[in-house]
């Protein structure tokens, strides 16, 4: 391939009078695969049929990589860091083809800085860790605390029709998505075993695996379906089928453990029922006093009973607080974590989980 395609990509994409729509652009009998970030272009040529979703999965995670490396991918980022890129897609591909995208592998023996001469066992760990079964994640990692920080965020978008101009009261609605995705921050020593559950409702739809929506039906259950998911290469997907619980040993840091594509069942509720059982976590020789938990509650909300066993409770509709929830319906039921070598056990590390729901885009067919 010459080196003018570049500049045949420029004209007719990047600087073209309209703006181009399709990621895929194929100019003089070249493909061009290519997205956008604030205003740097990253795009992939080949002449070949080659697999769509493998070239766009790598020019994602090229994304991922180097915002790990040197945070925000700007102009002038990558004009400062341009050897780092070339030393980066130099070790991530062999002969065009992806062989290792984990930032947290690469980090071991890529650096932004001057080292000292490792010794032959650092360097022979360095290398079982790339070659490995567990490349993600490398041995000997320490934490004076033990957190996990798992977050399950949701953005609702919308595409409506001309008619809805005319009759919004039917809600006109083409379709209407949510793309939750599984974000976890593992702060933990070792090499941990994490195990997850999610609710019992979920039905993939998918031919294949298991489940669909008449078996929700059939049992009177609202079941939550969901058209597709993909996960972190960290997960071990053994038991998702049978027990949808899902085991992992996860990387160091933050990461993307999950992200669904569900299809969502509306169903109209106007009773919540929530039950708050308060549980310590410090050692029993210890005295916790004035201890004050809220409930956030909807906007909507036109009565509350109260039911406190101990305590006082108290409802004021005044203070308004945002629920944090799943628009899905999908929920976390369990999130355990074992370590056999460091003897530490479930209870010994501290975990987060965090519903975010957010609005995404807002389309109206013309």
């Amino acid at each position: 391939m010459r080196r003018n395609a570049v500049d045949a990509f420029r004209v007719s994409v990047i600087h073209a009078r309209h703006q181009v729509r399709s990621p895929v652009s194929n100019i003089a009998r070249t493909s061009f695969f290519h997205v956008k970030r604030s205003n740097v272009w990253l795009a992939a040529a080949t002449r070949q049929n080659v697999n769509a979703c493998m070239v766009f999965e790598f020019l994602y995670k090229m994304c991922d990589v180097m915002t790990a490396y040197f945070g925000k991918i700007s102009e002038e980022n990558v004009k400062n860091n341009f050897v780092l890129i070339y030393e980066l897609l130099d070790e991530i591909l062999d002969f065009g083809y992806p062989q290792n995208s984990e930032p947290g592998a690469l980090k071991t023996f890529i650096t932004q800085q001057g080292v000292k001469s490792q010794s032959k066992e650092e360097q022979s760990q360095i290398t079982s860790q790339v070659t490995g079964q567990i490349g993600w994640r490398r041995e000997g990692i320490k934490y004076r605390r033990n957190e996990l920080f798992l977050d399950v965020m949701e953005s609702v978008n919308l595409l409506m029709s001309p008619q809805a101009q005319y009759d919004i009261i039917v809600a006109a609605a083409l379709s209407q998505q949510r793309a939750p995705e599984v974000v976890m921050k593992s702060y933990l020593s070792g090499m941990p075993e994490c195990k997850f559950g999610m609710n019992d409702k979920i039905v993939i739809d998918k031919q294949g695996k298991t489940g669909s929506n008449d078996d929700g039906a059939k049992s009177g259950k609202q079941s939550i379906a969901i058209d597709d998911c993909t996960f972190h290469q960290c997960v071990r997907l053994s038991k998702f089928d049978s027990e949808r619980s899902i085991s992992f040993i996860p990387p160091d840091g933050d990461y993307e453990l999950m992200r669904v594509i569900p299809l969502v069942r509306e169903v109209g509720r106007t009773k919540l029922e929530v039950k708050v059982v308060i549980k310590s976590n410090f050692k029993a020789s210890l005295l916790a006093q004035k201890i004050e938990v809220m409930i956030p509650t909807p906007l909507n909300t036109s009565g509350v009973q109260l039911i406190c066993m101990k305590g006082k409770a108290k409802y004021k509709a005044s203070e308004n607080a945002i629920v944090p929830f799943a628009p899905s319906g999908l929920k976390v039921r369990y999130l355990k974590v074992f370590e056999p070598k460091l003897n530490y056990s479930d209870h010994d590390v501290i975990k987060w989980v965090r519903y975010i729901g957010k609005s995404g885009i807002y389309e109206t067919r013309c």
